[in-house]
């Protein structure tokens, strides 16, 4: 006869065996893609692409190293962060300090 907690470690083990499984396959996977990955960085390179993308919301969270200082407080000085993004992000050091 089942306890009602045995589902649950039936189901909790299942996830800890998937997790680990996808430790074991992004290692396998990492040895064949080596090739790949350097035809990707010469593209990058020939292309002159910018950096990554980290946020799609504000212009500011785009290019971290290419906002402003004040670009979010674009509407007012005393404006409200209405972007998720923005309170992930710290701000500069030099600004913090």
């Amino acid at each position: 006869m089942l306890r009602k907690s045995d589902p649950f470690l039936l189901y909790l083990g299942g996830c800890l065996f998937l997790f680990g499984v996808s430790f074991v396959h992004s290692n396998l996977t990492q040895k064949s893609s080596v090739a790949s990955l350097e035809q990707r960085a010469l593209m990058v390179g020939q292309l002159g692409l910018t950096d990554l993308a980290l946020f799609t919301e504000a212009r500011y969270t785009r290019h971290l190293s290419q906002s402003d200082l004040h670009s979010a407080f674009q509407d007012h000085p005393m404006a409200l962060e209405h972007f998720p993004s923005g309170s992930l992000y710290l701000p500069p050091q030099r600004v913090s300090q």
